[in-house]
């Protein structure tokens, strides 16, 4: 019993110290890191249950199997994968002692690498959008770790063999990486010959695909449902009343969830019953009204719970040192609101932007004009709405046809055998 103590002390200072690096190196959010402990301290209780009382990366490994049996990660529910990614994570502090950011996982050195340096930022030269530059780095990091693992060191050695073999080690159940590996190397490939440092235009030798990509549907609930969600927040505490006022905010305004974390003093206009903000996301200006039951919530919260502070911005963290929250906070709280719902929310993203989907269905069964959804939104133009116009089932029946009755002599052609 006296070494099962040690060893439970011994897990809780890895959850502990492998959450302060979450924390303090790579700059999580207070929510996200108590979410991981959340879990790590699930897996403990579960370990400790069977007898086990060591830890390493192959026990975690055996917990996930426990869990989930032997899973594909690919056709994992969203929860189940952010599982397995937050024990994942605990086992690589545990073998390596740090974490390390996305950044710091990319590196691009050696000849190959220093060229592939050269093709990103040619890349961000022609004004390519950040996202996309970001993404050619990624895939073409991943693709210099096989040349290396092939201890190939110069691109004119890459065949159209390599790369087809290269292809069969990435995850067929996921397209979309494939389509973007292919555009990467495609492109780098292209770029090479160009400058004249390959002789042959190689780019001919990766395949092309015929991935398309296809938009989700946006998750919507109906007016019931966030109804539930909204209640099941507990508003006698100080975080629940913080937490019942960024939900009213989702819900009734749709403002995303960067929106209402940097909401400030300033962008609160009471006399005029108006907020008034630049969105994060668009830098555009957006003014919606004030609704009585989200600027009740917004006061109820502010003389009763928030910290005392000289902060600017309205939402702060519940516990010291006490500061702004961001998005991802923001996020976690509808998540957890929703769960605790017991709102069924397989194959629906429950976030803040399932609210905002929610709103933009409800207008639409409102039969309000596609104009003023586009400004209550917040979008540029009426163009980015019309992706809401695929959750507007009522108006879609609407357009639908009524197919002509086959005639029955139809079916006799050829003495109807054919359909017999």
């Amino acid at each position: 019993m006296r070494n099962l103590s040690r060893i439970s002390h011994s897990f809780n200072q890895l959850i502990f110290d492998a959450g302060e690096v979450l924390k303090n190196k790579l700059l999580r959010a207070d929510g996200t890191v108590k979410w991981y402990r959340y879990h790590w301290r699930r897996m403990h209780l579960h370990l400790t249950s069977k007898g086990i009382t060591e830890f390493n990366s192959n026990i975690g490994k055996q917990y996930l199997l426990d869990l989930f049996g032997g899973f594909d990660y690919a056709t994992l529910p969203k929860r189940d994968k952010d599982v397995v990614k937050i024990i994942n994570v605990l086992c690589e502090f545990y073998d390596t002692g740090t974490l390390v950011s996305y950044k710091e996982r990319i590196v691009l050195d050696g000849t190959i690498g220093k060229q592939m340096k050269h093709f990103i930022r040619h890349q961000e030269s022609m004004r390519l959008k950040p996202s996309t530059t970001k993404e050619y780095e990624h895939y073409l990091s991943r693709f210099l770790l096989y040349l290396k693992d092939q201890n190939i060191n110069a691109m004119g050695k890459v065949n159209k063999v390599i790369i087809l073999e290269y292809l069969k080690t990435l995850d067929r159940h996921k397209p979309s990486v494939a389509h973007m590996t292919l555009r990467a190397i495609r492109g780098f490939l292209k770029y090479l010959f160009g400058q004249g440092r390959l002789k042959v235009d190689s780019s001919m030798f990766v395949p092309k695909d015929k991935y398309v990509k296809q938009a989700r549907l946006p998750s919507t609930y109906k007016v019931d449902e966030i109804q539930r969600m909204i209640s099941v927040t507990d508003r006698s505490r100080p975080c629940g009343k913080r937490n019942y006022a960024m939900v009213l905010l989702a819900c009734r305004l749709g403002l995303r969830a960067s929106d209402i974390a940097g909401l400030k003093f300033e962008n609160i206009l009471w006399e005029q019953s108006l907020i008034s903000f630049n969105q994060h996301k668009t830098g555009r200006l957006l003014q919606l009204p004030l609704l009585a039951d989200v600027g009740e919530a917004i006061i109820d919260y502010l003389k009763y719970a928030r910290p005392a502070s000289g902060e600017p911005f309205v939402f702060l963290t519940g516990r010291s040192p006490v500061g702004r929250i961001y998005g991802t906070s923001v996020t976690g709280v509808v998540q957890r609101a929703f769960i605790a719902s017991g709102i069924n929310i397989e194959h629906r993203r429950h976030g803040p932007h399932a609210l905002r989907h929610s709103l933009a269905s409800l207008l639409l069964e409102q039969s309000t004009v596609m104009p003023v959804i586009t400004e209550v939104l917040g979008h540029e133009d009426s163009a980015s709405t019309r992706y809401y116009l695929r959750i507007d089932l009522t108006s879609m029946k609407q357009c639908m046809l009524d197919a002509p009755p086959v005639p029955s002599s139809f079916y006799e052609q050829k003495g109807g055998h054919f359909y017999a």
